[in-house]
């Protein structure tokens, strides 16, 4: 008999080749077991089509159709209970007759958590939860954290010199990275939902803040333009990409734009995340300046970090990089002349 690993595996596995493009829906992966072969899989490929179970079931061949009744059923989350952009899985799976179902974790999300399971047991359905947890959690990070901790999942980013500057005292923008590093950045932007930056970064950098140097989407991109200052000749205002202005001013939308209003007079950053969480962004990269990558430090509210330090590069004076709190530095990598760090906070404020 095969290692029952290997087929919820294998629903990770299947599940990762959404990434990008299932969002706000958890990525997802089922395999379809008849003693031991693998009679049918599938995974959930874009937000709003059809879910992994139902990709599984269709994949399976016209001469097995009638093995699926003595099938095992392998799937990286709990099958969904309610009417969505697609109906439930649970009851499909319910009308195709599987007798059992392994699933690796439940859905946090509270129109499931836990009503998959239980429609399926009551329905006669043997469930076995908790095969390969951690690891479907892990999968599903910026999911899990965005339905479980009401706020969207935090990336703080960076690019330091040698000697841990972010940015030259003076008017011109410093480039630190590396070409390489520069496309790995664009990367990054397309696998998450949000990209965060302050006033001073957008007026001095004018960046554009879309992943130009890599395929997939670009992440909305969200500003803080406290009196509405900003210039709307600026890279953020155009129309390659979807932007949200946090001000103390207005609420409104006009075009691709949409105006944000905050109190600043009360803590900011509790602020942001929580409209993060209203408009349905599930992951935000922040890449502002100093100021702001150190509230998100100081408040705990950050997930992971990622440091992109120029090795060659010394600047003796200039804006100080931030300092991380509660931070395990997770792995390092090498990219030409930059090295990267990425880390993860040890000690989180929920």
């Amino acid at each position: 008999m095969n290692n029952i690993r290997t087929y919820m595996q294998r629903c990770l596995d299947l599940a990762l080749l959404g990434a990008g493009s299932v969002a706000p829906n958890p990525m997802v992966g089922a395999v379809l077991v008849y003693k031991d072969h693998i009679i049918g899989e599938g995974f959930h490929e874009r937000y709003g089509e059809a879910h992994a179970e139902v990709n599984c079931l269709r994949a399976v061949s016209e001469a097995d159709k009638h093995l699926i009744k003595s099938s095992v059923l392998y799937v990286s989350l709990e099958p969904c209970a309610h009417f969505g952009k697609t109906p439930p899985c649970s009851q499909l799976i319910i009308d195709q007759q599987i007798p059992k179902v392994v699933i690796a974790c439940r859905d946090p999300f509270e129109k499931v958590n836990g009503k998959g399971i239980e429609m399926l047991k009551e329905a006669g359905v043997e469930v076995e939860l908790g095969l390969l947890e951690e690891e479907a959690i892990l999968l599903n990070k910026r999911f899990f954290v965005f339905h479980q901790q009401k706020r969207p999942y935090v990336i703080l980013k960076w690019a330091e010199t040698a000697d841990q500057t972010i940015d030259s005292l003076g008017s011109e923008r410093l480039m630190i990275s590396n070409e390489y590093s520069n496309r790995l950045v664009h990367r990054w932007r397309s696998e998450e939902a949000g990209i965060l930056i302050g006033t001073n970064t957008a007026a001095k950098d004018n960046p554009s803040l879309t992943n130009r140097l890599w395929k997939g989407k670009n992440p909305t991109r969200l500003v803080i333009d406290k009196t509405l200052r900003l210039d709307k000749t600026l890279h953020l205002f155009n129309k390659n990409a979807l932007t949200v202005v946090f001000n103390e001013r207005i609420n409104e939308t006009q075009g691709n734009i949409i105006y944000y209003q905050l109190d600043f007079k009360r803590e900011l950053i509790n602020q942001i995340l929580g409209a993060c969480y209203e408009l349905q962004i599930q992951s935000v990269i922040v890449e502002g300046g100093s100021i702001l990558l150190q509230s998100f430090i100081d408040k705990g509210f950050w997930d992971e970090a990622r440091v992109i330090r120029n090795k060659n590069l010394y600047l003796k004076e200039g804006v100080a990089a931030p300092e991380l709190k509660n931070q395990e530095l997770v792995v390092s990598k090498q990219l030409a002349s930059d090295t990267i760090f990425y880390y993860k906070i040890i000690s989180q404020k929920n």
